[in-house]
């Protein structure tokens, strides 16, 4: 190993930012979206191509090492005639979400968006020859729902996509191109996208971790991050960058991702990097995939739903839940039903978690906080009693209540914390209790 990459490890080691846009300073409407995100704390991720035609995820290409050649032919025969971007967004935004993130280009190398830099794409390979990405950034704008763009770094498909990363090698690609080019098209086909569909909240990049068999190629320079971060902040300065590389941040990046774990987590395998002070989001899936599976209908119940976004919210992070729509255009009826569902609660629920950071008290296996100014909200989620104590003495506590009903909850304090006396014991999805301080709380 060189020892550049032994000197790139250990800054990550040490959780430092590798340079990827080395003098970058964040302009004050990037700062000022960095706070919107923070408060949106719920979003929903798309991932919708040409692979759900042959419903079975988003990575069937490389699953079935299907021949490139072959594989586009799909295009011929996709047109998702029960398409509505109104409904999508109305759906959406019944759910209490506040942004979008959809695929404009996933592993496969479609394009779902009309882009004039390569004839593989919705509106010319397609009989349907829509953008949807158009259409849903119109929607976006018309009902309020920001918009962020998810952009793959990989390609299975491009001949200028090499050397080969571990993934999509059985895809038939016998010519090998220019590195050079393959950046050249996506900044290309990003300069497009911020230019052509509105204001866009984010831009969501995957794929540059298909290069860790190449340690040297896991560095920014050798993906001309440095070019890319600066084209975004240039044309829209307020734009959030975030990576799924599932690293400490690069310098140049405006939120931290962690892949199906939420941030100090790491059941999946995915998310073992150490937590930035940037804004973090969470992704996850409603089922057990990315895009639509005619197979998964192993959807997780609205409580469990609830009980991720709140516990995202405790660790001061946004959660982004994803629905994989299938090939005729419409969103799958059990993800629009946990939408609804979702929404139902958010209506009484929405101000404990949308607006808050995390709270003074940490995650515990009862439940977490938030908070707000001088309001602390405790969510209950598991607790198998009728008290409950905070160890959280540095305010005095003037007020406790039920947050539904606004009941009036016992309590004491003293030089260790806060005894809780509740009526009952807390029922699920969250029994969330507000607290009202004498003074603001320490922001962690």
């Amino acid at each position: 190993m060189k020892i550049k990459n032994l000197f790139l490890i250990a800054l990550m080691a040490m959780g430092l930012s590798v340079m990827a846009q080395p003098n970058y300073k964040p302009s004050p409407e990037n700062l000022k979206a960095r706070s919107t995100f923070q408060d949106d704390k719920f979003g929903i991720f798309i991932h919708w191509g040409l692979y759900s035609m042959l419903a079975d995820g988003e990575w069937v290409m490389h699953n079935k090492n299907l021949d490139w050649q072959e594989y586009e032919k799909l295009a011929g025969g996709f047109y998702p005639a029960k398409f509505d971007a109104a409904k999508w967004v109305s759906a959406i935004k019944s759910s209490g979400a506040k942004y979008i993130t959809i695929t404009t280009r996933h592993h496969d190398g479609f394009s779902m968006f009309d882009t004039k830099y390569c004839d593989y794409n919705i509106v010319k390979a397609t009989p349907f020859q829509r953008d949807v990405i158009k259409e849903i950034a119109d929607e976006c704008k018309k009902q309020g729902i920001r918009l962020h763009l998810y952009y793959s770094h990989l390609d299975w498909r491009r001949e200028d996509y090499y050397p080969l990363g571990r993934t999509g090698k059985g895809t038939g690609r016998t010519k090998h191109g220019k590195w050079e080019d393959y950046h050249k098209f996506m900044n290309q086909q990003l300069t497009e996208l911020l230019t052509r569909y509105g204001e866009v909240g984010a831009i969501w990049f995957d794929g540059m971790w298909d290069k860790d068999i190449y340690p040297d190629d896991m560095t920014p320079q050798t993906w001309n991050l440095n070019e890319q971060y600066e084209l975004i902040h240039r044309l829209q300065p307020a734009c959030l960058i975030g990576n799924n590389h599932h690293l400490v941040p690069f310098a140049g990046e405006d939120i931290q991702i962690f892949e199906r774990d939420l941030p100090g987590e790491n059941t999946a395998g995915l998310s073992g990097q150490d937590i930035s002070k940037l804004p973090l989001e969470t992704c996850e899936t409603m089922n057990g995939m990315w895009g639509y599976k005619i197979i998964d209908q192993n959807y997780k119940s609205t409580e469990t739903l609830i009980q991720y976004l709140v516990k995202a919210a405790g660790k001061n992070a946004n959660l982004l839940m994803n629905v994989g729509p299938q090939p005729d255009g419409e969103l799958p009826s059990v993800a629009v039903q946990r939408l609804k569902e979702m929404g139902e609660w958010m209506q009484v629920y929405a101000p404990t978690v949308q607006g808050t950071r995390g709270g003074v008290i940490t995650p515990r296996d009862w439940g977490v906080t938030t908070q707000r100014g001088k309001t602390l909200y405790v969510h209950i989620l598991n607790l198998k009693d009728k008290a409950l104590f905070l160890p959280y003495a540095g305010n005095k506590l003037k007020k406790a209540v039920e947050y539904a009903s606004k009941k009036a909850i016992q309590f004491t304090q003293d030089k260790d914390g806060i005894w809780l006396k509740l009526p009952q014991m807390p029922t699920a999805p969250d029994y969330v209790l507000e607290l009202t301080f004498e003074k603001d709380l320490p922001k962690k």
